[in-house]
């Protein structure tokens, strides 16, 4: 029998590669799979401002990265001696106002790098509802403060079309060669309901079509229909019921690869990920003679390997296990 309807998606006519620059901006799934990335030897930017979930706030980091903008004073925030910005997730942090504004200062000019160099920019979007102050505007994370101080509005479609086909159309004439892959993040947002969340997620589906016919550099992968569709059964969430399991990112994953790699791109990866499988193992006991062979052998498929990606701290951590 079948259990589920699996569906094509077609190879993406503008493909990555491990000679690619990769910017990957958003909500979770842009952290998940910028990570895999990562760890398969891509040259890839991941959130570098922490998990960001609506897309007018992604495109305000857009913009603010290609004209460097500074930190504005009334968005930097203290709780308990940590300074936080509103137009960042808390991963941003410092133990000062000048520290964290020179810290989301060099990180604007991390991600302009990659929209004018790069080759490839993946904008995950997670939400529709949007948090509003009266002095700053939009937020990007709530870090904790009352309620009170917050406005929660459902954007409308039109706001948001019209805002990110700007910041789109700003990065096209600083960068004309740099691929947009969208994404709808399947991560659920149950606390603002359950049919709040099913509202949020179809504007965002709806945004993302409405942009890939605008622009001809944008396409659309379908990681939120993969989720919601073919892996439609709780066993694929964690237990929090809300993120996507171990197992549903592995396939979600393979599904990436298979639409966004060329044949060699998928060997080599294929490559590295057994490597990695072989660097995480864990011996019952790791001075003996079997487990000396095969860190042996490990640094030889690293040494062979290092030549086009570096696996330079790989191998110094093999080669102090071998003492």
């Amino acid at each position: 029998m079948q259990w589920f309807a699996p569906f094509p998606i077609p190879e993406s006519p503008f493909p990555i590669s491990h000679q690619s620059k990769i910017l990957s901006l958003g909500s979770c799934f842009a952290q998940t799979i910028g990570q895999k990335m990562l760890a398969h030897k891509f040259d890839c930017l991941v959130n570098p401002f922490g998990t960001i979930f609506h897309p007018m706030v992604l495109g305000d980091l857009l913009d603010h990265a290609t004209l460097l903008d500074k930190a504005e004073e009334n968005g930097i925030i203290e709780r308990d001696g940590v300074y936080y910005y509103l137009g960042a997730h808390s991963d941003l942090f410092a133990f000062s106002r000048e520290e964290l504004a020179e810290k989301y200062h060099t990180q604007l000019a991390v991600v302009k790098d990659y929209l004018e160099n790069g080759s490839h920019a993946i904008l995950t979007l997670g939400t529709s509802w949007i948090y509003k102050t009266e002095g700053f505007g939009r937020v990007a994370n709530c870090h904790k403060l009352p309620q009170k101080l917050f406005r929660k509005k459902l954007v409308p479609l039109e706001e948001m079309v019209s805002h990110l086909s700007h910041v789109f159309g700003n990065i096209s004439r600083i960068n004309p060669e740099l691929k947009i892959i969208l994404t709808v993040s399947p991560v659920r947002h149950i606390k603002d309901g359950i049919p709040e969340n099913q509202l949020s997620k179809s504007l965002l589906r709806v945004l993302c079509h409405e942009l890939e016919n605008r622009f001809s550099n944008t396409i659309y992968f379908p990681a939120y229909e993969i989720l919601i569709d073919e892996l439609r059964d709780y066993r694929f969430y964690k237990e929090d019921l809300i993120h996507p399991s171990v197992e549903a990112e592995n396939y979600i994953w393979k599904k990436w690869g298979n639409s966004n790699f060329s044949e060699e791109t998928r060997h080599k990866t294929e490559q590295i990920h057994k490597i990695n499988q072989e660097l995480a193992h864990r011996p019952l006991n790791p001075k003996s003679d079997a487990h000396r062979k095969f860190l042996r052998n490990l640094l030889q498929k690293l040494e062979r390997l290092n030549g086009e990606f570096d696996f330079s701290k790989e191998m110094e951590n093999v080669t102090t296990q071998l003492g």
